[in-house]
């Protein structure tokens, strides 16, 4: 989240788009609640179904799944088309006036530099014409035909009313009645926030998804104000705290990059990572980047990570290509992994295609589970007739189960939605023989360091080298674990301006992450949490609830990263002067003297608004990207593509299946479904009874929601001769589910480029382990294709059929 979830009760108008906060967020819920009753705000619902956040809307509009980018593209074309766009703030503060080179194009789907044997791009053309100085060039006046303001226009253009409803199935007058609604927005006073979640990163061009109404919020001037911004409605209490910490395969803790197999030594690694300034006077974060790798390498190994091994970055895996769940998943299926770590997750229910997956845990030598509950995947190889896709018996893989505490038997911290670090202490011991996770992992450390100091090996000095300082070695404890993220000095931090003046005795905590070197004094394992842990003490434990200007922010309750701002982009919420958009609304604003407010600045305190360093600092640019240069894989602007299984043809590029750019493997290409034997959309949702296939294992939650079930329309239910809680059977191109049959009005069949396409609704927290009945997952059917620029696996729009049957699963 840009903003905080106090923050939505400031705002005017809620779009829920990708998400359904009153049902999978009910607590944060409250606040657009609050926001409706004391401003009188609106909410405006685009889902494929009528939820229960649809139900307390405003305005509902219903959308064919996977189609998000259409119906976004054709909101940027009104927004466009009829002049309602905060012209100040986009001007000063977007990268609408930069050159683009006049090599750069799009072509029937495509854009320039697209090699489909790669099944990927050449960016070279996505990028800035350079004047003579290095810097971009820029057209004030916004005329220049190869002006990011101009190449937006014309590459929207095509999303007109009639295309967003002949793509989405959103009728032409409720998608205008959006759209008008979210364009009241482009004046200072009034602001627009957006909920998303899976609903919108869980497709093969999910990330462009978000980044359609990132740049809606920008031509209106939300983003870095209050009541504004871009929610990203986490689907775990730590999801944000993953990949904060680099839990993926292609990332370092605090968004720092895996070295890549080209880059062998640390000049070839660091000389594309400064990002040298695009503009005049501008400044990023990430030119501090070798400040941030040396002090993470310092935390790792400590004394022997120095100058002279480069700070030991041979020490590093150096990636060949992205090692995602999907890329993992495949070469285990073809025999090219032999063990597998799994702890805390349930990928046999989790990851698409669920008989992939089998056969893959079915090839390993060894399987690991560590979790507190017995989990489908711990028990794959049991036999559980047609629902099986390998016989017990054919399977060698050994399964190891460690049991660990859950979330109420732990100390440390959890990172939410909104950044904050929040601790939290245990309420009861870990029952039997569970153990805490830091405790096994702590002990499997130990014990391979112990191994490789007995018989060596081809390279020990990673493991053996490993900095680690805990009183226990045995059993780290959470606040260690705490102050090591927020980092300290090892030898006295001087103030760069005057170096009699220490900031930061030698052994002391670190306060921001300003003071870190890359001298090799200081270490801290992940930089954006400097702070977190200081000398005053944890600051993740703080539970102060006042909020200074009833500003949504409470910056004494827990810590927010980076440096305990609230609301990221903040220097954004007042003009190029200084002076708030909005004064009834202030957020950061100059005093004539420094930068005041209610928020810690994204800015230096001093730097005065006439320097042009830019609100969005962590660019090179300082300015927001409408455009993005070669960042995303496939393509500087949103663009729709059909789903990888698609009743339709994409309309606009009929030649092209799927994102162009996205995830996807020979083999699972050659199993994707087509619309003559799987007519019917569906997508994959949580329900408030249930969270995953956690809560199955308690017998409250199994009442509440006893088993699976899918939704289909009245109309869909009459055609195929299916009766309300009747047996059914779904099938797709990978399997085949039994479930009984909701019949609702919440789901009403769409008209798609002339022909009604019916929607087919799959819950999926069922399995069979736990005390609901048993029943299957939607990625029982679902592909195995993921995102072109993350990798999330395209959950929610496949193609299935369906049929009325006499009798469910065997208990």
């Amino acid at each position: 989240m840009t903003n905080t979830w106090q923050d939505i009760k400031n705002t005017d108008l809620v779009v829920v788009m990708g998400g359904n906060a009153a049902e999978a967020h009910p607590c944060g819920f409250k606040w657009v609640i609050e926001a409706k009753a004391n401003r009188g705000a609106k909410l405006v619902v685009v889902d494929p179904r009528y939820t229960r956040t649809a139900s307390v809307s405003d305005f509902y509009c219903p959308i064919r799944p996977g189609t998000d980018i259409a119906f976004l593209g054709g909101v940027i074309n009104y927004l466009l088309a009829n002049d309602k766009i905060q012209h100040e703030y986009v001007k000063a503060f977007t990268n609408a006036s930069y050159l683009i080179k006049p090599e750069f194009g799009w072509n029937e789907g495509l854009f320039t530099g697209y090699d489909e044997t790669k099944r990927g791009y050449d960016t070279s053309s996505w990028d800035y014409q350079l004047g003579e100085d290095g810097f971009a060039k820029i057209d004030d006046t916004l005329q220049d035909p190869q002006c990011v303001y101009q190449l937006m226009k014309k590459h929207f253009a095509v999303y007109t009313p009639e295309m967003v409803e002949r793509i989405c199935g959103s009728p032409k007058d409720k998608f205008l009645k959006v759209a008008e609604m979210m364009s009241e927005c482009s004046t200072p006073t009034k602001t627009m926030t957006s909920l998303y979640a899976l609903g919108w990163t869980q497709h093969s061009k999910g990330a462009q998804n978000i980044r359609g109404m990132a740049m809606i919020q920008l031509l209106l001037g939300n983003i870095g104000v209050r009541g504004g911004g871009m929610q990203a409605l986490r689907g775990h209490s730590n999801i944000q705290g993953l990949t904060d910490l680099g839990l993926m395969s292609n990332l370092i803790p605090g968004y720092l990059n895996m070295p890549t197999d080209k880059e062998k030594d640390l000049g070839a690694y660091m000389s594309t990572r400064g990002f040298k300034p695009l503009r005049p006077g501008q400044t990023s974060y990430w030119q501090n980047y070798k400040k941030f790798f040396v002090s993470f390498q310092k935390s790792m190994w400590g004394d022997a990570a120095k100058v002279e091994n480069d700070w030991a970055y041979d020490w590093l895996p150096k990636l060949d290509v992205t090692y995602d769940v999907l890329r993992a998943f495949d070469l285990m299926a073809n025999g090219k992994m032999n063990g597998y770590f799994c702890q805390g997750f349930n990928p046999l229910m989790t990851f698409p295609d669920r008989g992939k997956i089998t056969k893959a845990l079915s090839k390993l030598k060894f399987l690991v589970t560590m979790d507190p509950l017995e989990t489908e995947t711990s028990r794959f190889w049991e036999n559980h007739g047609e629902y099986n896709e390998v016989k017990s018996a054919d399977i060698q893989t050994e399964v190891f189960q460690l049991p660990t505490s859950c979330f109420a038997e732990d100390e440390g911290s959890l990172v939410n939605s909104s950044r904050w670090l929040q601790w939290h202490w245990p309420a009861v011991k870990p029952p039997g023989e569970a153990k805490l996770d830091t405790e096994i992992m702590a002990q499997i450390y130990l014990r391979l360091k112990a191994m490789y100091q007995e018989e060596g090996g081809k390279l020990p000095d990673p493991i053996v080298n490993l900095r680690w300082p805990y009183a226990n070695p045995e059993d780290p404890t959470p606040e260690e674990l705490a102050k090591e993220m927020n980092g300290a000095a090892l030898a006295d931090v001087t103030d760069p301006t005057d170096p009699t003046k220490i900031l930061v005795a030698k052994g002391k905590q670190l306060d921001t992450f300003a003071q870190l070197k890359d001298d090799g004094s200081t270490f801290s394992f992940c930089w954006i949490y400097a702070g977190c842990f200081t000398e005053s003490g944890n600051q993740m434990a703080r539970r102060d609830v006042s909020d200074p200007g009833d500003a949504g922010l409470a910056p004494k309750w827990a810590w927010a990263w980076p440096v305990n701002r609230r609301i990221l982009y903040n220097r954004a919420s007042s003009d190029v002067n200084g002076k708030p958009w909005d004064p009834s609304r202030k957020l950061v604003y100059w005093t004539g003297e420094k930068w005041g407010g209610f928020d810690v600045p994204d800015y230096g305190p001093t730097i005065r608004p006439e320097q042009s360093v830019g609100p969005f600092i962590m660019n090179p640019e300082g300015v927001a990207r409408l455009f993005s240069r070669g960042m995303m894989r496939d393509g500087p602007f949103p663009s729709h593509y059909e789903p990888f299984e698609s009743p339709v043809a994409n309309v606009i590029a009929p030649k092209i299946r799927g994102n162009p750019a996205a995830r996807i493997f020979k083999d699972d290409l050659v199993a994707l479904g087509t619309p003559d034997k799987y007519p019917y959309v569906a997508t994959s949702y949580r329900l408030t009874e249930h969270f995953h296939q956690w809560t199955k294992h308690v017998w409250v939650n199994a009442v509440l929601q006893p088993e699976f079930f899918v939704e289909i329309s009245e109309q869909l239910a009459k055609e195929k001769g299916i009766d309300k809680g009747g047996w059914v059977r779904v099938w797709s191109n990978r399997g085949s589910v039994k479930a009984k049959a909701v019949v609702t009005k919440r789901i009403k069949p769409l008209m798609v480029d002339g022909k009604p396409v019916h929607v087919v609704g799959i819950p999926q927290h069922w399995g069979f382990m736990g005390k609901t009945k048993k029943g299957f997952h939607p990625n029982s059917l679902t592909p195995f294709v993921g995102d072109a620029n993350i990798e999330t696996p395209e959950y929610k729009a496949f193609l299935v059929n369906i049929e009325a049957i006499a009798s469910g699963p065997v208990a």
